[in-house]
């Protein structure tokens, strides 16, 4: 299946059951999961168990059915490329971000100090780490059958091991390990067809995201070769970070003298009031009605809102991340992400 979106100055054509889930939509709500690392220390192994994964691996867009709901999503590293045999000529294609990975480009990134490699959790920044593989789903029982089904397809393959895994879920809350809602805001991918999060923001074009169409500027951004190798993929950063809670806590009450206060210092910090009320729309106070709203929630623009910083300011976290139509230096649309940011471990 395929859609269309005409952009005024022509047809974009997104081939939809090519493209895997997780590239294309927001991830369940409410949310469980899992992440596996893998190794391939035999090729024809590995090239075995991909055959057997590509049915299981979701792609389009979600079921309406909530208990069908799940995906799971399949992504390589540049090692992995190599180890499944695919030829060095197709390797070299890759751009030079992929090729190193981040642990080389540590200091590039920001991942220093504390954050630098050396403090990572094994595997993490290594060469060990060859396929990474995600199951998500909004219903508990359809994950397990999800995961089962990776269980069966693993069965006969001694020559892929899993080296890492991780169990997410979302907090009894439905807040992030800060106390604050998360995942409200995601880009718009011109030609995709799901509903923008904000009403006010065109779509992005879709070369933004997806290999093989046009990006911001109207060009085609470069591919691997061959073309088949590419097209209708993405780039995904997986990372896990430590949020250290009881330090953010012991910086709110330094710099309060209130609850109320502390409330007000963390919602400046942030961008959003812990319901996800945004300031640019409840400067004062939290308005959990607005966020409960879908239609309301993310539906602001900075210059019309809140151009001088008053009410959400400049170094918020999402004002940063995504600044809207904020006047600034560069384009913001051709900085976007899709971030699918999940929780683990208990409530802190």
């Amino acid at each position: 299946m395929d859609t269309t979106a005409d952009d005024g100055a022509g047809t974009v054509r997104v081939e939809i059951d090519d493209i895997q889930s997780g590239a294309l939509r927001p991830r369940p709500v409410p949310y469980e999961g899992k992440y596996l690392f893998l190794r391939v220390d035999d090729r024809r192994a590995g090239r075995a168990l991909l055959r057997r994964l590509l049915p299981l691996t979701a792609v389009g867009l979600p079921s309406t059915d909530r208990s069908q709901d799940a995906w799971v999503a399949v992504a390589f590293t540049y090692a992995g490329l190599r180890a499944l045999g695919v030829p060095q000529e197709s390797l070299d294609s890759f751009p030079q971000a992929f090729r190193e990975g981040m642990a080389a480009r540590a200091e590039l990134i920001g991942d220093v100090g504390e954050s630098a490699p050396a403090h990572w959790e094994a595997p993490f920044g290594t060469g060990d780490v060859h396929i990474a593989l995600s199951a998500l789903s909004s219903d508990a029982a359809q994950l397990d059958k999800e995961l089962e089904r990776v269980r069966v397809a693993f069965e006969g393959t001694p020559g892929v091991q899993v080296i890492w895994q991780q169990e997410v879920r979302q907090l009894p809350t439905g807040r992030t390990t800060f106390g604050f809602r998360d995942g409200i805001s995601h880009p718009n991918i011109e030609g995709v067809g799901l509903p923008a999060s904000n009403p006010q923001e065109a779509p992005i074009k879709a070369g933004e995201f997806i290999l093989g169409y046009p990006d911001e500027t109207g060009n085609l951004p470069p591919m691997p070769t061959p073309e088949v190798l590419g097209r209708n993929g993405t780039y995904a950063a997986v990372r896990k970070a430590h949020t250290d809670v009881a330090a953010w806590r012991r910086f709110l009450r330094a710099n309060s003298s209130s609850a109320e206060e502390e409330e007000l210092l963390a919602a400046k910090m942030v961008g959003r009031w812990p319901s996800g009320a945004p300031l640019a729309l409840a400067p004062e106070h939290d308005d959990p009605e607005l966020a409960a709203d879908p239609q309301r929630v993310n539906n602001f623009l900075y210059r019309e809102n809140d151009d001088r910083g008053f009410r959400c300011p400049a170094g918020a976290h999402i004002r940063r991340a995504n600044p809207r139509d904020s006047t600034i230096i560069g384009d913001a649309r051709m900085h976007r992400l899709i971030r699918r940011g999940t929780t683990y471990g208990p409530p802190l």
